[in-house]
């Protein structure tokens, strides 16, 4: 049995505070779910929930965690499952940006992007799954990124992430296929939705953060996180295996898929003449 509604479901999503998570969770209030909510940003967080409710949500759970924060995130969904006695629909959507050269990152950035992007994509799948196995109509959203599908010059730390929760993503999906549980999983490739996720993130010493911030919100970020959010969960519903969001997603997709390895020199070419520095 999959998950086809969201009406009396239990939704659980990281990241809710701001941009597509905050997104995610109104939409999940309008189509009737019950929400757990977290986010390390416990004013954000507030706002999301004020406007989950506004929308329409009868249940709204919401706690500040670092999913980064093994201890942290095994508490809350231990608390989740204590409340609402049951978990059918996890989105780990959680998410962090570092920009800059390899050589140029420290040891601390590198840890801190592993931290909330990589391991906690892995403690919300892990504490979460038995849940939705149990559930009987469970649904996993891993957010990957088109990053998780094509790399580019000054994000390899952000490439290695979205490609790692891309690996795990589709090898949780062969397991609930080979064991036989109710559960879809999902991995979603985002391309440049409308977030502060740029002028949140870090930036290697030297570059020019305020140019950066610049171009993602005048020239890459194209999508609102509403229409992101709905095809998201329109996604998750279907229980398809991947959901790309935007058309630049689906466009460098696919170029990369046509040119091989290849893609590798036009995407160094292009970058080389963007003024970054």
């Amino acid at each position: 049995m999959s998950l086809t509604t969201l009406t009396d479901k239990v939704v659980v999503i990281t990241g809710a505070g701001s941009g597509i998570g905050r997104a995610l969770a109104t939409r999940a209030a309008r189509g009737g779910a019950l929400l757990a909510l977290s986010d390390w940003n416990a004013e954000g967080l507030a706002e999301t929930v004020r406007l989950a409710e506004q929308a329409g949500a009868t249940k709204v759970r919401h706690d500040v965690v670092d999913v980064s924060d093994r201890a942290a995130v095994q508490d809350w969904a231990a608390g989740v499952v204590e409340e609402f006695g049951r978990v059918n629909l996890v989105v780990n959507n959680a998410g962090v940006t570092l920009t800059g050269d390899f050589t140029d990152l420290t040891y601390e950035d590198l840890d801190w992007i592993l931290g909330v992007n990589f391991h906690g994509v892995v403690h919300g799948s892990k504490e979460f799954l038995p849940h939705l196995i149990a559930s009987g109509d469970g649904a996993l959203v891993n957010i990957s990124s088109l990053f998780g599908l094509v790399s580019v010059p000054g994000q390899s730390a952000y490439n290695a992430t979205k490609y790692a929760v891309r690996g795990l993503t589709e090898a949780l999906r062969e397991e609930m296929l080979v064991a036989g549980h109710p559960v879809t999983v999902t991995c979603v490739h985002p391309g440049g939705i409308r977030t502060g996720i740029s002028r949140n993130g870090r930036k290697a010493a030297g570059l020019d953060g305020a140019s950066i911030d610049d171009l993602f919100d005048k020239k890459l970020a194209k999508m609102t996180p509403d229409r992101a959010a709905e095809i998201i969960l329109d996604g998750a519903l279907a229980g398809k295996a991947r959901v790309l969001v935007g058309l630049d997603a689906h466009l460098i997709h696919h170029f990369a898929k046509l040119a091989g390895s290849r893609y590798q020199d036009v995407v160094a070419r292009v970058t080389s003449r963007m003024p970054l520095r």
